[in-house]
């Protein structure tokens, strides 16, 4: 019988994981040709979640869980899930139920059928502002055009990967990780499951706008040098149209004898130009930043407390 875990990166969850982890269990449940392991990550948090979680693993022997020692990020807990997990494959999601744990089944019937990466993308997004959902698509769009690999749009972490997947993501050990982007460049072969997100029902999300930012220039710094390169076409084309400014005003000046404004187009062109320095410098920080990081070699992240379930299942 074949091991399946379900990988759960959780931060600030008490009121979500009483009812993630009775649907979890009544959807696995007639699944009885396989195996199961429940692996929660408590990714540093500081409410009840990991008090719950031990309870949870006290009367249910399939529940294994790793508590790292702070709050290390989803990215890095999700890498902790990777390494710690035991099974044939894994699914990948989150416990704020967001993620259906009915496409379970359907996951695994594409994973019999040979598909290492069974993901599930988002027909409709949910409940969201206009806005995030435009930057969203925006960013998702900048990224694919921008790097060499077919990037998944309207993709989250829900998934499910086999061994195969699971042995890769651990080899890549970078500590600005941008995981979905990881999905993509591994390859293998992948299906597809369609999907509309559910509102969250149970606490509030952790993520605000500023924080999602920051995702985002992860992502396209940690998968293409392309801001560098838009950066140098920047240069290029200002340097130019200033050029062709400069001839036009002498020419002016020449033939017509039309006086120069210059107070305001000087402040104006400095200003400007001042910009685009000031961009280039901050994509090239983004860049150093992460070399400076890298170099390093500090762990990814550090565990306080492991407990694995049921040792006979578990290979």
């Amino acid at each position: 019988m074949n091991l399946v875990s379900i990988v759960v990166p959780c931060f600030n969850e008490q009121e979500s994981l009483p009812h993630f982890y009775e649907s979890v269990t009544e959807i696995i449940a007639p699944l009885s040709q396989y195996h199961w392991e429940i692996l929660f990550i408590d990714d540093g948090s500081r409410d009840k979640t990991l008090s719950i979680i031990r309870d949870l693993a006290d009367k249910d022997d399939r529940i294994s869980f790793v508590s790292l020692s702070r709050n290390f990020g989803k990215e890095n807990a999700m890498l902790a899930g990777f390494d710690y997990v035991k099974g044939d494959c894994m699914v990948l999601m989150d416990a704020d139920l967001q993620d259906p744990p009915s496409l379970i089944p359907d996951m695994l019937k594409y994973w019999e059928e040979g598909y290492d990466d069974v993901y599930a993308k988002r027909r409709d997004r949910g409940k969201e502002s206009w806005l995030r959902r435009k930057l969203s698509l925006l960013f998702y769009w900048l990224l694919d055009k921008s790097t060499r690999f077919d990037v998944l749009k309207n993709v989250g972490d829900f998934r499910l990967l086999d061994h195969r997947c699971i042995e890769a993501l651990r080899h890549l050990r970078e500590r600005e990780r941008y995981t979905k982007g990881l999905f993509s460049w591994i390859g293998y072969r992948k299906k597809e499951i369609l999907f509309d997100r559910q509102d969250r029902q149970y606490g509030s999300t952790h993520w605000n706008f500023f924080q999602l930012a920051g995702l985002a220039i992860e992502g396209l710094t940690s998968f293409t040098t392309a801001p560098l390169r838009w950066a140098t076409y920047s240069g290029i084309l200002i340097g130019f149209a200033a050029m062709c400014y400069l001839i036009w005003t002498l020419i002016k000046v020449s033939i017509w004898g039309d006086p120069v404004a210059g107070f305001p187009t000087l402040i104006c062109v400095i200003v400007f130009l001042g910009g685009i320095q000031l961009f280039s410098i901050g994509v090239l920080g983004e860049y150093l930043g992460k070399v400076f990081n890298e170099s390093k070699h500090r762990p990814v992240y550090l565990v306080q407390e492991y407990h694995c379930g049921n040792k006979d299942k578990l290979k």
